[in-house]
């Protein structure tokens, strides 16, 4: 497979620059003076729900929107009064925009034609990056002849010929059925990663910026409440909020009991402790909330449960595909969400009405000030 020659940025290793960038429409505020930087060739995906305020962002990046503060530098050049042409970008949206009248040759080689790029010169291009996105055979075809995947490579490709500083991505598999739409999430971190461009994804799939992301920026509010690697934002949350919103999650109300250097006792309300690593610096006595993924958590069966950190009765079983998860009644505000491993189902060790105790590892559980109770303060 053949990489594209996308031009590099300029300056000191950093390919977008986004400083204290703010929009406001009609008095609210869509973005609040937002910084973030990207590197050259980096995989960067801005998630969260329907108007935290990513799109908006992204299309200040694009030039389709301009900011009310901030700057915003594409490859060490300020482009806040740049037009979107001259800005070096490559955008891909979630309808594609294909020309209907137009071939896949014709559609992908747009761009160069409105740039006055020689015969010679276009032909060439365009056949590299249909060969990039697999779409050497199909060069006649018109839009309307292709498959949904197949169109989502074409508008891919003709935002990557024109060797764009960066690319981005406004929802680009959001029109895809789930099957098409996984396959795809692997085929384009692919061709990203071949092509070295560097690369902005919206979404709010969290399981399409785990897939592809270098970094996740988790927005909400028009903030940015956390950024890291997909293992980062996935096992060690910020906040209640990117816990709750990133993957299935348990965030079981508790109180303190004892504090003890980087360790803290919690009780839960049916009156089991347990000793959690203490991320924050907590007041004491203090509600907080203990974090734990559900394929964290095990269901023991033990004749005296005193030793559990947690017990409680199977409410229901919901069989998911690859996965299968139990709701746990433990006396909590919401049953406790377990996976359940491979061995408990082929024993049939678990069923509906048993009552069983509640295990996980210590390193696999965060703890959180609880959001009602502002007795806890988190570390700088």
């Amino acid at each position: 497979m053949q990489r594209l020659d996308i031009e590099a940025p300029a300056a000191g290793g950093v390919a977008v620059e986004i400083d204290g960038v703010g929009k406001r429409y009609q008095g609210v505020e869509a973005v609040r003076a937002i910084s973030l930087s990207i590197a050259p060739g980096e995989f960067v995906s801005l998630l969260g729900p329907s108007g935290c305020g990513k799109t908006t962002t992204l299309r200040m990046i694009a030039g389709l929107e301009v900011p009310d503060s901030g700057t915003i530098n594409i490859g060490g050049t300020v482009v806040n009064s740049t037009p979107p042409w001259s800005r070096g970008i490559g955008m891909v949206f979630q309808s594609y925009a294909l020309f209907p009248h137009m071939t896949v040759f014709e559609n992908i080689a747009f761009g160069l034609k409105m740039r006055g790029e020689p015969a010679q010169n276009i032909k060439t291009a365009v056949n590299d990056v249909m060969e990039l996105v697999h779409l050497s055979e199909l060069p006649d075809r018109l839009p309307s002849q292709l498959s949904g995947g197949q169109r989502q490579r074409v508008a891919l490709a003709r935002a990557l010929v024109i060797k764009p500083r960066v690319l981005l991505l406004d929802e680009p598999l959001g029109a895809l059925d789930r099957k098409l739409r996984e396959q795809m999430q692997v085929e384009l971190k692919l061709i990203q990663r071949q092509a070295g461009v560097t690369t902005v994804l919206v979404t709010h799939d969290q399981e399409e910026a785990l897939t592809l992301s270098d970094r996740i920026v988790v927005m909400s509010s028009g903030q940015i409440v956390q950024i890291g690697s997909p293992s980062d934002i996935y096992s060690r949350p910020a906040n209640q909020f990117v816990a709750d919103f990133v993957g299935m999650s348990n965030l079981m109300r508790a109180r303190t009991a004892l504090v003890e250097g980087n360790r803290v006792s919690v009780r839960f309300p049916n009156g089991r402790s347990y000793i959690a690593q203490n991320d924050v610096s907590v007041a004491h006595p203090c509600d907080v909330d203990v974090f734990v993924r559900p394929e964290s958590i095990k269901l023991v069966r033990r004749p005296d449960a005193s030793s559990a950190k947690l017990s409680g009765t199977v409410e229901h079983i919901v069989y998911a595909g690859a996965s299968t998860y139990a709701h746990v009644s433990a006396g909590l505000e919401k049953p406790v969400l377990v996976c359940l491993n491979q061995k408990q189902l082929d024993a049939s060790a678990v069923g509906i009405g048993d009552h069983l105790s509640l295990d996980w590892d210590e390193a696999d559980s965060l703890l959180m000030p609880a959001l009602v109770d502002k007795c806890a303060r988190r570390t700088s």
